[in-house]
């Protein structure tokens, strides 16, 4: 049976190079037999905003309904974005906030300071972009963006393992080495056997 992957661009510009690093990681994932669904987040029409957190009901959009079907499916999930100010865009973490809520992504036991991963027995890949040098980003600035997305986010609702995969400095690249970066990531794809 052919592994479901879902992948979720989460840059605003279908033109980016997050744009072709999703479309080349997808190609590689079908030449391998899985079955491969995308989401892109910048055609999705919706409010990234949690107006009242959990404290109150606010009704999901048609898309994002699909989105929380769409991740229901898929047995890997790949987030293809860029590290802007040290992290993710905000309308990527607007779908996050939107999208991942108690009762979805996870649910708090009563009485009890533990919880529950409802997106337990899924896999995910980042495959992410930054300006900065990726020895920067680690040793410097020590990853915050990463940490965030895959520690306090995936791997709090059940989704591991996690694997980061960095391109950059984009900034300057030439368009060598962005071929190179699509090659990259049509490879990752190649090996979701």
């Amino acid at each position: 049976m052919a592994q479901r992957i879902l992948v979720i661009l989460g840059h605003p510009s279908a033109g980016s190079l997050c744009a072709g690093l999703a479309q080349s990681y997808i190609e590689g994932a079908r030449a391998a037999g899985a079955e491969v669904r995308q989401l892109a987040l910048g055609s999705l029409a919706f409010d990234p905003l949690l107006h009242a957190g959990y404290r109150g009901e606010q009704p999901l959009e048609p898309g994002l309904q699909d989105a929380q079907a769409q991740i229901t499916w898929a047995e890997h999930l790949v987030w293809v974005y860029p590290t802007w100010w040290g992290a993710m865009p905000a309308l990527l973490k607007g779908f996050i906030d939107r999208v991942f809520l108690p009762g979805f992504a996870f649910r708090y036991r009563q009485g009890s300071s533990l919880w529950d991963k409802l997106l337990a027995g899924r896999s995910a890949e980042l495959l992410v972009t930054m300006d900065s040098p990726p020895w920067y980003y680690r040793w410097v600035q020590r990853m915050p963006g990463h940490h965030q997305m895959k520690t306090t986010i995936l791997e709090f609702s059940g989704i591991r393992p996690v694997r980061v995969h960095g391109f950059g400095p984009v900034r300057g690249a030439d368009s060598a080495r962005r071929a190179r970066w699509l090659d990259r990531a049509r490879a990752l794809g190649l090996r979701r056997r």
